[in-house]
């Protein structure tokens, strides 16, 4: 039932194109570390340690036990730095030998392969991460100065395996230099290791409609990759 994506994949199975009757997209098959046991529940085969969302266990067999990430990386920097996402979300590190299942708030679990390739995944919408996978907590430039409680992203390096989860079927646009994306950051899902999204902000627009809005507050990607989006927004970003 498992289906694993590479990156190429992950964009033609959610590109903004017609495909044709039958063209899934997707690649290798189960017998991983990684299975969907729905589109909703991932199934973890642990054997010594996994990363995953800090409250996204919904049911394990065998022997694990559980330490939240900022217990285990003071002084190690190789390890994910203490760090919050705007829904006060963080990294838990599951130990053991068993079968965990994960979930989040109903949302559609993908599993992406990495094949020596990074990407960067909001930290609201990272479920769990092979072992293998460098990783590290970075946060948007300058965005301290626009909104309170910051924007925290996850960089991600394979290979290996990543779940991510996004509210209903996600969408892919691509992204060139000629042709520049604006996104709202509460819909913002995942984008290339190879762009450096900017945080504007509209002044004219937030007088308009409110503070808080993704019309007001955009990420700008420019450069060769692309951006992957959902049909929801996260949370409300607050202005300071």
């Amino acid at each position: 039932m498992s289906q694993i994506l590479s990156i190429q994949e992950l964009i033609e199975l959610t590109g903004d194109r017609v495909r044709a009757a039958g063209d899934a997209g997707g690649g290798g098959g189960g017998g991983g570390m990684f299975e969907l046991e729905t589109e909703h529940i991932l199934q973890v085969h642990v054997d010594g340690h996994v990363w995953i969302k800090a409250g996204g266990m919904i049911a394990y067999r065998g022997e694990m036990k559980f330490e939240r990430e900022g217990l285990l990386s003071q002084g190690l920097g190789t390890l994910l730095k203490k760090a919050v996402s705007g829904e006060g979300a963080s990294l838990t590190k599951a130990q053991g030998r068993g079968h965990l299942f994960l979930a989040d708030k109903g949302k559609r679990v993908t599993l992406l392969e990495l094949k020596n390739e990074q990407i960067f995944v909001n930290g609201s919408d990272l479920l769990c991460i092979e072992p293998r996978v460098k990783h590290e907590i970075v946060m948007m430039k300058k965005v301290s100065a626009i909104m309170s409680g910051g924007l925290f992203n996850v960089r991600l390096t394979g290979p290996g395996i990543i779940a991510i989860t996004t509210h209903h079927r996600a969408l892919s646009l691509p992204v060139t230099p000629e042709q520049p994306v604006f996104t709202d950051p509460q819909a913002t899902v995942a984008w290339s290791g190879t762009l450096r999204p900017e945080l504007r902000t509209d002044i004219q627009l937030k007088s308009l409609i409110g503070r808080g809005s993704g019309e007001s507050f955009q990420m700008r990607f420019q450069g060769h990759g692309f951006v992957l989006v959902q049909p929801y927004e996260e949370h409300p970003l607050q202005a300071d």
